[in-house]
Order: C-alpha cells, then structure tokens, then sequence
C-alpha cells in the first residue's frame, strides 16, 4: 500500500540591519528589529495560522486518517515566542491529536555539518530539547538544514541515535534509482533515508499558481491519479517543502488550501495512506544503501551546497566564520551563544550567492552578493572581536585543542554517567516494585498468623495462672510444717 509522507519545515530569516565599518567596536546589536517583527508577523498571518487551522481541521474530518510531520529551527520558535506566540499554540493543538511528528534539525538551520561536528552535534542536540519543551515528543528523526546530507552526516546522525534522516531525492544520486523506496546510509545501515520526491513536492510549492505551467491548473484528484499511478512496489512518496509555500511561494488566492484539504479524501478513494516519518521506518526495510560521496541539498537545479559556498566571497566568510566555532563553544556566553546562532543561519551566505535561481532570488535589503558579503564580514569582524577578548586570540592552537580534548572527554565522561544513572534509577524503581509485591503477598497471610497467636497466647496465661495458684498453697504447707517442728521435740 502506498503512503505520502508529508513534511513542513519552519524556519524564520533573522534580517540583519545596515552596519558600517566605523560602527566595529562600538555598536554590538546586529538586527533589524523592526523588519523582523513586520515579516514574521506577516508570514504567520498569511501563511502559518491559515495551514495550521486548515491541517487540524482534515485531521479532525478524516479520523486521523490524515498525518503530517514538522521540523522547526531553534532560532525560528524564538522568533515565534516573541513576535507570533500564537502559531506555537496552534501547532501544541496539533500535537495533541496524536498525528504530528516533530523532527529534529540544527538550531541555527546553519551550516555547521559541513565545517564543525561538535557545534553540528550541540546544535541539534539543543533543538531536540526545545520540541520536547513545547511538544513532548523526543525527535528520532533528523533533518538537516536544506535537506543537506552525505554519507559522513549520515554516520554522525547515526552516532547521535538517530533512525532515520531525510534527504532530497537527486537524480545525480539516484541515478535510475526511484525515490520512492526506504533507503539506509552507505557507512552506516542502521540509519534508514527517506527521499523527497522532487516533482511532486514542486508542484505544489513551486508551481501550483503558475498559469504558464504545463499541468496547471492542479486539482487534487489528478495530483492523487498521479501517486496511485506509480509502480505498485513503490509504496513511501516524500512531500518535502517549507510552510510557507502555503500562503507566501503559492498565495491563499490560487486555493492552495482547498487543493490541500482535499487530498485525505482523494488519497483514501485509491488506497492511499499518510505516514509520519517515524512510523514508515518502524513498518519498512530499506531496500539499500545510497551513496552520496559529495553533498547534497533540496536548494537550485544542482542540488548540492552551491548556494551557500559557490564564490569565494561565500567560502570566505563561510570559513571565518566557523575558524571561531570552538572558541564560542568553550566562552559559553549567552548573548555570544545567541549571535552565533543567528549569524550561522544559511540565509546570510545565500543573499551572497551569484549563481541564477529557478526559485527566484530576494536579497532583503542588499543590492548585490557583494553588499551583502561586505555588511556581513563588518558584523563579524565585530563578533569576532567579542569572542576574542573572552577567549584571547593569542592562545596557541596546540593549547585550545588540548582544552577541547578535555572538555570533550569530560563531556563524553558526563553523558556516560548520567546513562548509568538512569539505568541505576530503572533497576531500584524495578526493586521498588517487586518489594512493593512481596509486602501485599505478606499481608495478605499474616490475618491467618494473628487469629491464631491470641489463642495461643491465651493458653499460656491460664497454665501460668493455674501455676500461679498451686505455688501459694506448697508454700503454706511448707511454713506450717516448719512451726510444727518445734512441738514436736518438745513432746519428745
């Protein structure tokens, strides 16, 4: 039986403001408030509260028929905790029917799996702990920002414990592979890999109002028609996209929502199931490994990591930003730790990218790559003086690597014992229960025990009475025989 597993993933762009190079040293606030607040407000009236209402409702109309998984970067619920609280409520709403799943991704949606492994590994590790703040559910499956994956990423994921990650279905990988099967990575099979379907998932988030498209317009049953129509062996088809491609890339006026609301009742007619990622990895095998050598993403016809890294401008602020990553890791600062993550996120080295989009590009306020390289680098030239004067540049390489060697075997050393703690505390909670048990066992027989000590005890009480009684009476005789001794020599 063939099943949709259908993704969204949130995320909300930090717009930095306009910063000079006289501003270094003594303006240490790098945000647009204001832009910040207007487009996150924007999106969530437009786009986030319509979709979420629209995906409770086809979940409550269809008996939870319908399922639906979401990923949203750490620096985006900050965002929303502050300027669109209301999404998060909908979204613990959605939760609570049971049809959700939440996926694991890097806090900052940077690019830290492709230059530092431990910040990549503390970054989703940070995140997880967020969605189990709000939602309760312990990820077990992760996604990359864009998507980006390799097999060395997949070994990490693996490492961290995790089942499965989701990736793009790219024909330069695939080859004549189809991604509609469960696949695991090549160096480690215990990790499965879900593929996004390429054409399916840009249909909607691409090209549903595109009136020069060949297949517009769209309606669910032909979408549906479609699915039904793959070979019967391929049974897993990944819907990958933003959420804001429901509203913002495809606006409420092409009925995207109606098309949505649809597709439960067109998907049921022919056989069609919905799937959370979890759930598709607990009922399939993978049919093989995947090799992906070199990098890919979900962004451009490429599908890898030019976006971010194809000019030098890119690798250039790519590269220092991330040569300070170890030292941020060990000052520990909050407000350093909050820059960070912001100034990581992956839509400051697109807004420098030269290469033409299909997508289309928007640069925010910058008029070219080389504005938005040039106000970044004077932001981090900033930061990285903050991070300096806590962790003084002047310390040689040798002795930092021989602090994060021992912070990290403290690290290792901590989580180790922290899993023999909880496997202690399962062993006496499972002690307390079986004394538990053998004290009601007991109670349970001793009302037999007390009924018969009182009839014994009584016994013993009237044998020593009765003694009692006999003793005063051998005494007497033993006294008057006494005073009789003395007559009786007289006599004689």
């Amino acid at each position: 039986m063939k099943t949709i597993c259908l993704y969204f993933e949130i995320h909300q762009v930090i717009h930095l403001k306009r910063y000079r190079f006289f501003d270094i040293g003594t303006d240490h606030y790098y945000y647009d408030a204001f832009e910040n607040e207007r487009s996150i407000s924007e999106i969530a009236e437009r786009s986030y509260m319509p979709a979420l209402e629209t995906m409770l409702q086809m979940i409550r109309d269809n008996g939870k028929f319908f399922k639906v998984s979401f990923s949203l970067s750490g620096v985006g619920i900050e965002q929303l905790e502050i300027h669109a609280p209301q999404v998060l409520e909908k979204l613990q709403e959605l939760n609570n029917t049971g049809c959700v799943e939440f996926l694991a991704e890097p806090y900052s949606h940077g690019l830290a799996s492709l230059a530092n492994e431990d910040s990549f590994k503390l970054e989703v590790k940070r995140q997880a702990q967020k969605i189990k703040e709000y939602f309760g559910q312990t990820p077990k499956v992760l996604r990359n920002s864009s998507l980006i994956y390799s097999d060395d990423i997949g070994l990490l994921a693996s490492q961290m414990g995790f089942k499965a990650m989701l990736t793009e279905g790219a024909k330069h990988v695939l080859g004549w592979k189809s991604p509609h099967y469960v696949y695991n990575c090549a160096l480690d099979p215990k990790l499965k890999l879900l593929l996004r379907d390429v054409n399916l998932s840009d249909d909607i988030s691409l090209r549903f109002s595109n009136s020069d498209w060949e297949g517009y317009p769209l309606f669910a049953d032909t979408y549906m028609d479609r699915i039904a129509a793959l070979p019967e062996e391929e049974q897993v088809i990944g819907i990958f996209m933003n959420l804001s491609a429901l509203g913002i890339e495809q606006p409420l006026s092409s009925n995207i929502l109606e098309f949505l609301r649809a597709l439960p009742a067109c998907a049921k007619q022919r056989g069609v199931t919905f799937s959370t990622p979890t759930e598709i990895c607990l009922k399939m095998k993978s049919v093989g490994s995947l090799d992906v050598p070199d990098t890919l993403s979900w962004m451009d016809e490429e599908r890898d990591v030019s976006t971010w890294l194809g000019n030098p401008m890119q690798r250039e602020a790519f590269d220092k930003l991330y040569s300070i990553a170890d030292r941020v890791r060990i000052a520990n600062d909050p407000r350093i730790n909050q820059d960070w993550d912001y100034l990581q996120a992956s839509n400051n080295f697109r807004f420098m990218s030269t290469k033409p989009s299909h997508a289309g590009q928007d640069r925010g306020m910058y008029t070219s790559a080389f504005d938005a390289f040039t106000n970044y680098m004077n932001i981090l030239g900033d930061f990285i003086n903050r991070v300096n004067s806590l962790y003084p540049a002047e310390i040689d390489n040798d002795e930092l690597n021989g602090l994060l060697t021992t912070i990290r075997n403290q690290g290792e050393e901590i989580e180790m014992k922290e899993k023999e703690i909880i496997r202690l505390q399962a062993k006496v909670e499972k002690l307390e229960l079986e004394g538990d048990k053998l004290r009601e066992t007991v109670e349970k027989k001793s009302p037999a025990k007390k009924k018969a000590a009182p009839a014994k005890s009584d016994t013993k009480d009237s044998a020593h009475k009765k003694a009692s009684a006999k003793k005063p009476a051998v005494r007497k005789t033993v006294k008057t025989s006494e005073a009789d001794k003395p007559a009786a020599g007289k006599t004689e």
